[in-house]
């Protein structure tokens, strides 16, 4: 605030109470700028108010927080009630009437999406608020982690949080249109328990250069293992290691060498390449090698099941091979949509979630052309890719996967330590920033937070960061698309797996046409309205540089669409005429920010005439 005095105040002196006062302020004040700010000498005179717009004036500091404010005879046992009572005016700011008379009621809402495990340190409604205000647009749910209560809890709040429908289109039934991806655990290869290890806390230490040697034998389970004697949960682990080859503990805590294997004893030996301290279960990986794991455990076909059941829009297959994987997964997902809702499964109306293929090994990178042609998406899951391949490369693929993603028109999401210090830090670090910046210039339709928001000290400002970050670097792909890659110089792409003959072509040929419209108007949006999504999505596809605002008839389309990079999905018009829904979503764009009256817009839908198939018009409109 601006007062007659400036006082520069430290939070890090305040009382505790006071400290939550003051943040609960600076995330009330977020998102306003400082030339709206209004000169206030008292608490009587911001009571008095009618109308106060505040300034984003808190900053993060050597972690602390810092708040600017001054005061010309405000006692110090006011300041608390003044901050509460400026807390309460900025609320009623982020939530104007539906009247948009709210002269900051613009909005320019960030294209590439972001993903966001929810987890203890954000699973709560008020904090999870704060995300969906901040910029959250997909839940994962880490079902290696989660209970079916931490998930029915997350499910719970996520829905009872507002999004832009529930503040600014009243008359829609739907308040929030934030999606959730079910992210599987996945078939996974893990040591033994430790012997002796009753508490589940002992840890061993291995050598360097000392001889270890890896069991599948059950006997072996039971003995427990030792810094000698490994027991592996993977019976045909000799079938894939030859001599020479690497297997890794732990993350890559802890390398090994195989120098033999013996097949008939389902036996493995090893020489320890780096001493370290291994735990019970510790993960294994092993780079290079081919295996015969199953695309789904046990386990991932009850995560799976129970995910339909509560109508996740998502679903992230961990460690998938080939291609099989893929059609396996889609399929037992068939079944069960067939077997609990037998003849009244309708897929139009009850779609199956979209099939997200996770690439974090060398076979998925070896067979990624066929693994992306079966998926609905792709992950990069750099985490255990990093582990997988030499990490040096790491970068180098997530380029050539990204845009292998792009030339198909699917969506890719970049994952796995993208702000990873800010798990414990208020900041992130400056190579974590070019990464992210990396990630939206390459082309990613979004970026997703793991630890940071699940577990981490600052899931909020992690989502805020993200959010400046990837507008930052948007912005500067506009600005110098020279610089900018596949971010500034989109590839015209072939869309080979949906330009085939059929229906669907003469969709690719209308968002073609569309995008190409709107940059030479130079609109400030794209309308579409779509039936099941598929405009929506093919619009996306070929990287428009203004926001898509897709119409939908239900929630399921709209959260299904929100994967997609520039996609912003409003379920509305129900009970508009089909002639007046045009000039209608115009209206609604204008109430929710898109647009503002003197902005071009294109709108494209599908339209019924007589003895006309296939008829979908475009059409260029001034909003008014």
């Amino acid at each position: 605030f601006f007062f007659n005095r400036r006082i520069r105040a430290r939070i890090g002196n305040f009382p505790r109470r006071k400290i939550q006062t003051m943040r609960a302020l600076s995330l009330a004040m977020t998102g306003f700028r400082r030339s709206n700010a209004v000169k206030i000498s008292s608490l009587s005179e911001i009571n008095s108010q009618n109308a106060i717009l505040l300034t984003r004036l808190p900053k993060v500091f050597n972690d602390r927080y810092w708040l600017n404010f001054s005061t010309a005879a405000v006692p110090f046992d006011e300041k608390e009630e003044l901050m509460r009572t400026a807390a309460t005016v900025s609320q009623s700011l982020i939530n104007p009437n539906d009247d948009g008379s709210n002269k900051s009621s613009i909005w320019t809402p960030r294209m590439t999406k972001i993903v966001g495990t929810i987890g203890p340190s954000s699973e709560q409604l008020p904090v999870l608020q704060q995300l969906v205000d901040s910029g959250l647009r997909i839940m994962r749910l880490n079902f290696s982690h989660a209970t079916v209560e931490e998930v029915e809890l997350r499910m719970k709040n996520l829905k009872l949080c507002k999004g832009r429908h529930g503040h600014k289109l009243t008359t829609n039934a739907v308040s929030n249109l934030r999606a959730v991806l079910l992210d599987t655990r996945g078939p996974e290869i893990r040591t033994g328990k430790l012997h002796g290890d009753t508490s589940g806390k002992k840890t061993i230490t291995l050598e360097k250069g000392s001889i270890i040697t890896l069991h599948t034998s059950p006997k072996w389970r039971e003995a427990g293992s030792s810094s000698t004697d490994l027991f592996i949960d993977f019976a045909n682990i000799a079938k894939c290691l030859h001599p020479g080859m690497t297997v890794l503990l732990d993350d890559g805590a802890v390398a090994l060498t195989v120098r033999t294997a013996n097949v008939q004893e389902g036996s493995v030996t090893c020489t320890i390449d780096n001493s370290g301290e291994i735990r019970s279960r510790a993960g294994v990986n092993l780079p290079g090698a081919s295996t015969d794991m199953p695309a789904m455990s046990e386990k991932d076909r009850e995560d799976i099941k129970y995910g339909l059941q509560i109508g996740v829009d998502y679903v992230a297959a961990s460690f998938i091979q080939n291609a099989a994987g893929v059609r396996e997964i889609r399929s037992y997902m068939r079944e069960v949509m067939m077997k609990e809702m037998g003849n009244d499964w309708d897929m139009e109306g009850s779609p199956l979630p979209l099939l997200i293929s996770k690439v974090e090994s060398v076979s998925a990178l070896l067979n990624f052309d066929e693994i992306l042609e079966e998926s609905d998406g792709i992950m990069v899951a750099r985490g255990d890719l990093g582990v997988e391949i030499p990490i040096h490369q790491v970068t180098n693929v997530q380029k050539e996967l990204v845009a292998k993603c792009n030339a198909v028109g699917k969506p890719v999401i970049v994952a796995t330590q993208m702000l990873e210090s800010m798990a414990k830090n208020p900041r992130p670090t400056r190579a974590e920033v070019a990464d992210v910046t990396n990630a939206v210039l390459d082309g990613a339709d979004a970026v997703m937070l793991s630890g940071e928001t699940a577990k981490g000290k600052y899931p909020v400002e992690c989502v805020n960061m993200m959010n400046d970050i990837i507008k930052n670097a948007e912005e500067f792909a506009t600005r110098r698309p020279d610089l900018s890659g596949a971010a500034g110089n989109p590839t015209r792409i072939q869309l080979m797996n949906l330009n085939r003959p059929g229906k669907k072509n003469y969709l690719v040929s209308i968002a073609k046409a569309c995008v190409t419209a709107a940059e030479e108007q130079n609109a400030a949006a794209i309308i579409v309205l779509t039936k099941h999504g598929t405009l929506g999505r093919l619009i996306s596809a070929f990287r428009p540089k203004m926001p898509i605002i897709a119409f939908c008839p239900n929630d399921i389309v709209g959260r299904r669409l929100m994967i997609f990079r520039g996609v912003h999905p409003v379920v509305g018009l129900s009970g508009v005429s089909v002639h007046k829904r045009p000039a209608a979503a115009i209206q609604d764009a204008k109430k929710m920010g898109f647009v503002k009256a003197g902005d071009d817009v294109v709108m494209v839908c599908a339209e019924v005439r007589e003895n006309m198939d296939n008829a979908v018009s475009m059409r260029i409109a001034t909003v008014t």
